[in-house]
């Protein structure tokens, strides 16, 4: 990796939290990572989903039997957790948790600097609105896979994942092992994060198109991993990602024309960008004003969005940070963390804006339903730019 690719990727993963929480020296995940005199408990929540349905949740353990980890070879087969959020009827289920107890270990011990009040179980028990062995409604709808930051578990897009669930979505969290604090496998083990001290890999967007890959096989070929699959519409695939998920959205669709419409929120792109094999397929830029504008910033943005045809809004939004498109300000703010400088937008409203134009995006690609949240600038909306290169 050249000094300015390694330089973006350390760059993506140290902004993918607040500042605090980034510049935390990580920890064994069997230190604890408050200290003792924080003993007073905190109750994050997600702010409720916006859509009609309930969410349900369940969680897939699969395993690639014809690849082999790309990042821990001896681990065998490459495996991968995945939460499936699906729309559902309201009153059924019990409430999900938001991480294993695991996962919560692995996140506050790696992610979040010590003696915050944040507890491991008050993440486990986080409102996410989402609910387990909720009851389907019945129908088929369209398919979205999300693919969270790099160091970052696939729960930090529990918000999303969830909302676009109450809106008629089925949706794939994917957990990319290895590649973040930690995913709890099929054995119950949570291993953490093997590339995080190195930072990523030229070859990581083209491992994470395997991953989804291989995850939609699974879930829409003739003998489906999934009780529910039946629930998927096969014809209508999306994809998004945030940081480098969001760039290796723009892999995944070059790799596998199954999907359809793609988004990257503030993800700085791998070169070689695969731009012009997304053959007029819809795409949408969402990203933090600071360096996600057109002309300014990271020019990977201009160069990609400039080499393919098609559907492609680039929307800039003010006062964001980096973490704006996640959980992660929600959950600094409940255990009483400061948000990094620049940032001016509310957490909760930074989730609404990422929530309607994700929502909107792929109402209008997936569902055929016109949009004019997406037509142009909003008044309910003065933080987000459209871009014009």
């Amino acid at each position: 990796m050249n000094r300015y690719r390694r330089t973006a990727a350390v760059a993506a993963l140290v902004l993918a939290l607040p500042l605090p929480l980034a510049g935390a020296v990580a920890a064994s995940p069997a230190q604890p990572a408050a200290s003792a005199s924080a003993s007073v408990a905190v109750h994050p929540e997600l702010p409720r989903p916006t859509g009609t349905f309930a969410a349900g949740e369940e969680v897939l353990h699969l395993t690639d039997p014809n690849r082999t980890d790309p990042w821990v070879p001896s681990a065998g087969p490459r495996q991968l957790t995945v939460s499936m959020f699906y729309p559902a009827r309201p009153g059924t289920g019990e409430a999900a948790p938001y991480m294993t107890l695991g996962e919560a270990q692995n996140f506050l011990a790696t992610r979040v600097p010590p003696g915050t009040a944040l507890r491991a179980q008050d993440l486990v028990e986080t409102g996410t609105y989402a609910y387990s062995g909720a009851k389907a409604v019945g129908g088929k709808h369209p398919l979205v896979v999300l693919s969270p930051g790099f160091e970052n578990p696939r729960a930090t897009l529990t918000g999303l994942a969830a909302d676009l669930a109450s809106r008629g979505y089925v949706v794939a969290l994917v957990g990319h092992t290895y590649e973040d604090s930690g995913e709890t496998l099929a054995d119950g083990s949570t291993p953490g994060c093997a590339l995080c001290d190195s930072g990523a890999p030229d070859s990581l967007p083209d491992s994470r198109a395997k991953d989804v890959s291989f995850v939609l096989d699974r879930l829409t070929g003739q003998h489906p991993a999934w009780r529910l699959a039946h629930l998927i519409d096969r014809d209508r695939v999306g994809m998004a990602g945030h940081s480098i998920g969001g760039a290796s959205t723009l892999n995944a669709m070059a790799a596998d024309r199954r999907i359809l419409a793609g988004v990257n929120m503030d993800g700085s792109f791998f070169p070689p960008v695969p731009a012009d094999d997304l053959q007029g397929r819809a795409f949408l830029l969402l990203g933090k004003q600071s360096d996600h504008c057109a002309g300014s910033g990271d020019p990977s943005w201009g160069q990609t969005w400039a080499a393919w045809d098609g559907y492609k809004p680039w929307l800039a939004v003010a006062g964001a940070s980096h973490a704006s498109f996640t959980d992660v300000p929600i959950l600094a703010t409940a255990a009483g963390l400061p948000l990094p400088p620049g940032m001016t937008t509310p957490p909760e409203r930074g989730m609404q804006l990422t929530r309607e134009y994700v929502g909107a995006f792929f109402d209008q690609t997936l569902k055929g339903v016109h949009q004019p949240l997406l037509d142009g600038p909003s008044a309910d909306h003065p933080e987000v730019a459209f871009q014009q290169p």
